[in-house]
């Protein structure tokens, strides 16, 4: 009988955890999930991770200067791009070097080699930067978060 109240205890706790909150700006839908997942567990084995919502935790470390559409989150062991969809979400270029909570769902993106040229051009225009027109680039399987919200800090 104790072992049944603790685990309803257990059970009303859990269902009592709300998503993070607090301090920063909010974008797109609200936060739901309440666990953090390391960025670096998410590209430690990707593959496993495709199709699952998480919440992921890290430093803004780039966004799009063009329109917002994506922010990189930094970990110090690893680092995602989180793409939302575009005038949905609008992220402040203002937003780097803070820290951001991000609600999304991981995706595999399969670019062949003229699609991860293109890729690399099309970043370095949002940018603003030089790109090598004569670089080639390899096949590439690019792992990032489709974000549907996001709360940024600091």
């Amino acid at each position: 009988m104790t072992r049944a109240l603790s685990l309803v205890a257990l059970v009303a706790v859990a269902a009592c955890q709300s998503p993070p909150v607090g301090d920063g700006d909010a974008y797109g839908e609200p936060l739901t999930l309440s666990a953090v997942t390391e960025v670096p567990t998410i590209l430690a084995s990707p593959d496993e991770w495709v199709g699952e919502r998480v919440l992921i935790e890290g430093e803004v470390r780039e966004v799009c200067e063009k329109k917002g559409c994506w922010l990189d989150i930094a970990h110090p062991d690893g680092l995602i791009q989180v793409k939302v969809a575009d005038d949905v979400i609008v992220f402040p270029i203002s937003a780097r070097g803070k820290t951001a909570l991000v609600e999304g769902t991981v995706e595999a993106l399969e670019l062949s080699a003229d699609e991860a040229f293109a890729a690399a051009a099309h970043r370095a225009e949002e940018q603003g930067e030089a790109f090598d027109s004569t670089a080639t680039f390899p096949p590439a399987t690019v792992y990032r978060i489709q974000g549907i919200g996001a709360l940024i800090r600091g």
